[in-house]
């Protein structure tokens, strides 16, 4: 498996541009994309939207589609990072969106469940991830599955 570090070197060499929407992770991904040199040429932005005001102040996601399907879900990780494509033009975006504990789960929706949102080559995919562990280290597999990920689209 490719570092994350590999992969934001091959996204700069191919001038792939990025931008996050991040929930769960509340702003590691970004942290982790913006560690690396170089890549202020492809990174456009990183949102932390946490709040459901967030989702629907910045990536204007209706309230009531929020209430519908709830924060975390298939649909809003989708709609954030179609949205957050709108907004930033990226090539390649990417959402967050989960339970990250210790509490806030309920049965249909555990803590540990993660949505990830990849936008890239006008393709969404959503990824639906059920991790165990701590709120730090499902933080740290959502950071590895959106890793995974990356690198089987290069």
């Amino acid at each position: 498996m490719l570092s994350f570090k590999k992969i934001i070197k091959i996204f700069i060499k191919k001038n792939i541009t990025i931008s996050v929407a991040e929930s769960c992770t509340g702003g590691l991904l970004s942290s982790k994309i913006t560690s690396e040199n170089g890549v202020s040429k492809i990174f456009n932005m990183g949102l932390i939207t946490y709040s459901n005001k967030a989702k629907s102040n910045l990536l204007n996601i209706d309230s009531h589609y929020i209430k519908k399907y709830g924060a975390v879900s298939y649909e809003t990780a989708s709609i954030m990072v179609k949205n957050l494509q709108k907004l930033t033009k990226s090539k390649l975006c990417i959402s967050t969106t989960g339970i990250a504990g210790p509490s806030g789960g309920t049965k249909t929706k555990p803590v540990g469940l993660v949505f990830i949102g990849i936008l890239y080559k006008n393709k969404v995919i959503i990824y639906e991830k059920k991790f165990k562990g701590s709120r730090s280290q499902i933080q740290q597999k959502t950071l590895k599955a959106i890793c995974t990920v990356l690198e089987k689209l290069i």
